[in-house]
């Protein structure tokens, strides 16, 4: 009867240990899992537009001392709801529309030119003359082909003010998309790295094992 009850308490006792180690693979699972989630989330935020950020971290804000314009642009034949700001997925007609954030701007003549390629003395492919704009708002339209463009606004105040943006019209910035995937190559990698351990250490087969059984 000792012996008998000593193997029914280490059997009790293994089946314990296996029972947590069944668990703590699972939890490792869904670590790796929800970490996978939130990089890849986290990629999708960045990927569909700079959202609701502060005017200081909006990649579209370009500011002079306390002076602060806005970009954005627009291909309503292509995507009616779309909006960007420097890179531009398609060729074709453009709309760029600049907001004079400080009401400073809005007292002084402000005017926008466009050229092609990423100094002012390219072909200008857009230009709007220098004028108040009591709403705040330059609009401008032009078609823009596959390349690089330069855009330049202009305040005439004393001194006038130059802000500049770097247009990239339907093409791929492949530093920017390796920063913007890391996270999710990352996570990928780790769990890659966890079922290789899991299947060496034998843990995974246990599991499906007790699973079945």
């Amino acid at each position: 009867m000792g012996r008998e009850h000593l193997l029914e308490k280490q059997k009790s006792s293994f089946l314990s240990r296996q029972e947590q180690g069944v668990i703590m693979l699972k939890q490792s699972v869904q670590l790796a899992f929800m970490t996978c989630v939130l990089a890849i989330l986290c990629y999708t935020n960045t990927a569909l537009g700079h959202g609701r950020v502060s005017l200081e971290e909006d990649t579209c804000v370009r500011q002079i001392g306390e002076n602060m314009v806005h970009l954005n642009t627009y291909q309503p034949q292509f995507d009616q709801g779309g909006h960007y700001c420097t890179e531009i997925p398609m060729a074709g007609d453009t709309y760029l529309v600049v907001d004079l954030i400080d009401l400073g701007l809005r007292d002084m003549p402000v005017g926008m030119k466009v050229f092609r390629g990423e100094e002012k003395e390219g072909d200008m492919i857009i230009q709007v003359n220098a004028a108040h704009h009591p709403d705040g708002v330059i609009n401008g339209i032009g078609r823009l082909d596959k390349g690089l463009y330069s855009v330049i606004v202009t305040a005439e105040g004393v001194p006038p003010l130059n802000y500049y943006y770097q247009l990239r019209v339907e093409m791929v910035d492949y530093g920017k998309l390796a920063r913007t995937w890391a996270g999710p190559a990352i996570a990928l990698l780790f769990l890659s790295w966890l079922l290789y351990k899991l299947i060496q250490s034998g843990r995974l087969k246990s599991w499906f094992k007790s699973e079945d059984d």
